[in-house]
């Protein structure tokens, strides 16, 4: 009798700790989910673009950033949710895999940024360029400038004068546009006592001086603004950064030790 209970016994205990498993298939899908949606999202805003779409604006364009974004994601977690699911050791060697080389490019990136900031700055520097060249072509572009100059209060990268690289801005007598000289409504300072936005508030800027500019417009590039909020933000940039480190390295541990797990399962097989 002893023996037939050591016998079911043995056939019920199992090395897969289901907690594991199944919190690493509710967490991959959610994320799968998510993906899906980003993907969505980014089809969306490339396909219902008001214009054709600028060449030299690829690698900026927000639409195909989040479908890039979102097809790798959609890729990891889907090897982490059927993996887990399944305990597939391929799948789940595949997603720990994968979520180690991005978290590691992540890492890598951040200290090089930081190593190199003067460089890095000179590269941001050349992408939001793209992005004031070819402002009034990709509405996309043209929204993410005036969100970023708004939320940080600033015009231009260096100052209000990069919005000369736009022709339709460019402050030359030879410009036949109404917008000669002139900046987007988004690096307006806003009127107390007006609750609509003036569109024609910038125009002309460009001509004046520093001072009378400052008067109706944000001066300061978006360069040294970003640079100072990141300063003052520091717990809440840290906050970020450790809440997006988190989950990754939760799921290549999580994802090792089921691994593990399933290797010793089946090694006990008789």
């Amino acid at each position: 009798m002893d023996r037939d209970l050591n016998l079911s016994r043995a056939e019920t205990f199992s090395f897969i700790n289901p907690w594991i498993r199944y919190f690493l298939f509710l967490s991959s899908f959610l994320f799968w989910v998510f993906s899906l949606c980003i993907v969505a999202i980014g089809v969306y805003a490339t396909v219902h673009k008001a214009t054709e779409p600028v060449q030299d604006t690829f690698l900026i364009n927000p639409g195909i950033i989040l479908i890039v974004v979102g097809v790798v994601m959609f890729f990891i977690t889907y090897c982490g949710c059927i993996g887990a699911l399944r305990e597939n050791i391929p799948l789940l060697k595949t997603f720990s895999f994968s979520l180690t080389l991005v978290f590691l490019a992540q890492l890598i990136i951040a200290i090089l940024s930081f190593i190199y900031s003067d460089q890095t700055r000179d590269a941001l520097g050349k992408f939001v360029k793209k992005a004031i060249v070819h402002y009034r072509d990709d509405l996309d572009l043209q929204n993410l400038m005036d969100y970023i100059q708004q939320e940080f209060r600033c015009c231009g990268w260096n100052n209000y004068t990069d919005w000369s690289w736009n022709i339709h801005f460019n402050c030359s007598r030879r410009n036949p546009s109404e917008e000669t000289c002139a900046v987007p409504f988004s690096c307006c300072t806003p009127a107390p006592t007006k609750t609509v936005n003036n569109t024609i508030c910038g125009f002309g800027i460009e001509a004046q001086k520093h001072l009378k500019a400052a008067e109706s417009i944000y001066t300061d590039g978006c360069a040294d603004r970003a640079a100072t909020w990141v300063e003052s933000h520091l717990l809440l940039v840290g906050t970020l950064v450790l809440g997006l480190a988190l989950p990754q390295i939760a799921g290549i541990m999580l994802s090792q030790m089921l691994i593990s797990q399933i290797e010793n399962e089946i090694n006990s097989l008789p």
